[in-house]
């Protein structure tokens, strides 16, 4: 049996991590209960996620004492660390006792010293008391039941070899049947096996079991925006069909995500009066945090945090004809009710029917937020998260492990989900040097 020593962050970060050790001795510091009472009334993520570790743990003591362990349905054992003052002494003179991270080390060493043969191991999501457990000799891991490895990501696509006469009828018929092993909604580039030039992109219909063409969006594209490569054109195929409930974008800054998503839902919105509104969000870091600390009103507040939507929106309303020669910006279309524009702080507990709703910078979002904001959507809502895996503000997040590329894995298979990995800047030439070599 191992014996996994958790920290606060894990189960801030997931309250139901204890029970994801499967049949093994779960310990946690009494240092670990004093922090999470700390959270407890916190109107965030993380308040409500101490809240429940309190109550899985109050329900847990009635079936037996927490300090000499119980039972839990895994099969594992459950036990709170009381004797903190005794374990500190097994630890360096130089880590103090005052520290809430050099208690829950003390705790780990201790139990290391007594384990004899049963591997000891620290879960935590702070890297610096990995490191510092590590220096002692302690074994450290990161909390990972919701990781995903971020090279093996889905990417929404696959290139095809085919012989020239299925390329031309592909052209020719408008679709190409006996494509196998393809993921709903996966898109395809069919190329010529004699002559890589020769080639067609569609997407998988697996209700037709059959490849078809994108969709056109004609000379003018949609609200002045026309794709500029392959991957754009897949994400514009996504967003203007209304019967994929979910699409991911993922991608570096300057590909695309966030601009081809606002012009999909204005298209939708104001021209083809599909969705009521238009509803794009971006979390106001971290999610839920109170955003009263800024001076001014609830919009000037918001401007810093919504400043990158605002120029998307100006810079769209400034390329399409019908609106440029009289629209005033980003507030006439909110003050219109076609547009509204909203941190995701309040968004727990809402019901958002008949929406196209955008969520940007969805990779500082945890699996749990993620969730949070997807359940929101009612019937005939569109949801698309945008993001970039490789840039995350979160410090208890991290390429693997944050909620978009969760959210990529997990739904890949379904066929009312898409996904398009963009991998080329668009933004500038500079831009482009940027996001690759700095």
């Amino acid at each position: 049996m191992k014996t996994f020593v958790l920290d606060t962050n894990v189960l801030l970060h997931d309250p139901h991590a204890l029970y994801r050790f499967e049949k093994n001795l779960i310990v946690i510091p009494i240092t670990v209960i004093e922090e999470i009472d700390k959270f407890k009334k916190d109107m965030n993520e993380t308040g409500r996620n101490a809240r429940h570790v309190s109550r899985l743990l109050d329900n847990l003591r009635t079936t037996g004492s927490l300090s000499t362990g119980v039972d839990l349905e895994s099969g594992g054992v459950l036990r709170v660390e009381v004797y903190e003052e005794q374990c500190i002494k097994s630890l360096p003179p130089g880590l103090h006792s005052e520290k809430g991270d050099n208690r829950i080390l003390g705790v780990a060493m201790d139990l290391k010293q007594k384990a004899g043969e049963g591997p000891v191991i620290l879960v935590s999501k702070d890297t610096n008391l990995r490191i510092k457990a590590d220096a002692i000799g302690l074994v450290a891991e990161d909390y990972e039941s919701d990781k995903v490895e971020i090279e093996e990501l889905y990417t929404g696509s696959v290139e095809l070899p085919m012989s020239a006469e299925q390329v031309d009828r592909f052209h020719g018929q408008g679709w190409l049947d006996g494509v196998k092993s393809l993921l709903p909604n996966q898109f395809v580039t069919l190329y010529d096996e004699a002559n890589h030039n020769h080639t067609g992109i569609g997407r998988y219909d697996e209700a037709k079991e059959r490849v078809i063409p994108l969709k056109k969006t004609g000379k003018d594209g949609i609200w002045s925006i026309s794709p500029r490569n392959r991957e754009q054109s897949f994400a514009i195929d996504l967003l203007l069909d209304d019967s994929i409930k979910l699409v991911t974008l993922v991608g570096k800054a300057g590909t695309g995500k966030t601009l081809l998503a606002i012009a999909a839902g204005l298209h939708k919105v104001a021209e083809e009066n599909v969705y009521n509104r238009l509803l794009v969000s971006r979390p106001v870091f971290p999610m839920g945090k109170d955003i009263g600390f800024l001076p001014g009103d609830i919009e000037e507040k918001l401007a810093p945090w919504m400043q990158p939507i605002f120029d998307n929106v100006e810079l769209l309303l400034s390329g399409h004809e019908a609106e440029k020669r009289h629209s005033k910006g980003y507030k006439e279309l909110v003050a219109m009710g076609i547009m509204e524009i909203e941190p995701l702080t309040y968004i727990r507990g809402r019901s958002i029917p008949n929406q196209f709703m955008i969520v940007d910078e969805a990779q500082n979002l945890t699996p749990h937020e993620i969730k949070t904001i997807i359940t929101r959507a009612g019937e005939g809502t569109k949801v698309v998260l945008t993001g970039d895996p490789y840039q995350i503000d979160n410090p208890y997040v991290d390429a693997s492990s944050n909620g978009l590329t969760y959210l990529v894995e997990r739904l890949k298979g379904l066929k009312i989900s898409g996904h398009v990995t963009m991998m080329k800047g668009e933004r500038s030439e500079l831009a482009e040097l940027a996001a690759n070599l700095l």
